[in-house]
């Protein structure tokens, strides 16, 4: 019995059928389909849904406004053929997190793709670039837009855009859009469709704007998503320039912070602020060889709104180009500076060791002496820097090219 009851499990991140339709060839073409990396802020820890047979969750968007196509199909359930079993009820699930005045069936939602014509992006554009496009061998154009809850038709367009958080983010959660000091930033792909000039959403940004005394603001990303088809194109350093930029040129504007940095994030950040404070004067390659000095701190934070944590990554980073890591003085210079900032975990370490001698019984010092290997310690040191040398390479190797 419970053999064959476990033939009704389904993968939910397999069950789920996302795609952004441009055209109604799409609906059937199975490379336009990309499945969630993540489900279980809908259907708990284990990611499954019970009761289902060739469970299909399809989730179905209209390229631009994302008026949406929900249906779901399976070829058996298990309360035809089990009594006193029930399934799960996975409508209920996706309805919780979907706005209503989706689609139950594909003509309707045909009808709404022929009126995407009408579409145009919010708020107010910031900015244009292009990405070529080996497979159609031309340029692609994409623009990057500011929103906000009191542009026509917003309010509605980003319910239905936040859904993918919860695919795609593993904490996600959604915001309180009546909060006004929400900032919205938003990509969009132009493409022709019959000789008209359409837009598809490729991703977007949210910005919390937070007050610090007495008079200025500390912008803190909040959440930032580039949907997986448009992925891996440089989109995402495009969208983070694009704000950082926006909110440089504003004088009430402290320093730009993010909420919970995923390690892709940091990676990401690393590189658009390299890029941006490479050409700044203090981080010349003469002064960064002189070491982290009060002036790239207060020049990154005056002119491009980057705290001192960040722009301490940033000089690590740049000085590492300017070093010449097979000249054993210049290398071994770099390699102490950088680990002057790694080891300060540990010298906290022996500081609450000394108090500790002065403190403790000598069983409870000898146990606390058992959890602090220095040797041990040298080595998470050494291997801290390795790892962070290695990741300053691709952040350089990646300026290189751009």
């Amino acid at each position: 019995m419970e053999k064959k009851l476990a033939e009704y499990k389904c993968n939910t991140n397999e069950a789920i059928k996302l795609k952004l339709v441009r055209f109604p060839e799409d609906l059937e073409d199975d490379n336009t389909t990309f499945n969630p990396e993540y489900s279980h802020q809908v259907f708990g820890d284990d990611e499954v849904a019970f009761g289902y047979k060739g469970l299909k969750i399809l989730l179905y968007y209209i390229a631009g406004n994302l008026s949406t196509l929900f249906r779901i199909e399976y070829t058996s359930k298990v309360n035809e053929k089990f009594d006193c079993v029930e399934a799960d009820d996975v409508e209920s699930k996706i309805r919780e997190i979907i706005p209503p005045g989706f689609c139950t069936n594909t003509d309707d939602f045909v009808c709404l793709l022929e009126k995407e014509v009408n579409f145009r992006p919010f708020g107010m554009l910031l900015h244009t670039y292009s990405v070529h496009n080996e497979e159609a061998g031309e340029d692609i154009t994409y623009q990057i837009y500011k929103a906000d809850m009191t542009c026509p038709g917003f309010r509605e367009y980003h319910e239905r855009l936040q859904t993918f958080l919860m695919w795609f983010i593993e904490t996600a959660s959604f915001i309180d859009v009546d909060d006004e000091r929400w900032n919205y930033f938003l990509v969009f792909e132009k493409y022709n469709k019959d000789g008209a000039t359409l837009f598809a959403t490729v991703g977007y940004m949210t910005v919390y704007n937070y007050y610090v005394y007495p008079d200025k603001t500390r912008p803190r990303v909040s959440q930032m998503l580039i949907l997986p088809p448009f992925q891996g194109e440089g989109h995402g350093a495009q969208l983070l320039e694009t704000v950082h930029r926006y909110y440089m040129s504003s004088p009430t504007v402290l320093d730009i912070t993010a909420e919970d940095p995923s390690e892709n994030y940091v990676k990401l950040r690393d590189f658009v602020l390299v890029k941006l404070c490479q050409d700044l004067p203090c981080f010349s390659a003469g002064n960064l060889m002189q070491g982290f000095s009060q002036e790239m701190v207060m020049e990154a934070q005056q002119k491009l709104k980057i705290n001192k944590q960040h722009t301490r990554r940033v000089y690590e980073i740049l000085r590492l180009r300017a070093t010449d890591m097979g000249d054993a003085e210049q290398s071994r210079s770099y390699r102490l500076d950088i680990k002057r900032r790694l080891i300060g975990p540990y010298k906290k370490k022996q500081r609450e060791l000394a108090k500790m001698r002065r403190c403790l019984r000598p069983e409870e010092l000898t146990n606390q002496l058992n959890q602090i290997d220095l040797n041990m310690q040298h080595e998470q040191l050494e291997e801290n820097f390795q790892q962070l040398v290695s990741h300053y390479r691709r952040v350089l190797e990646r300026l290189a090219q751009a």
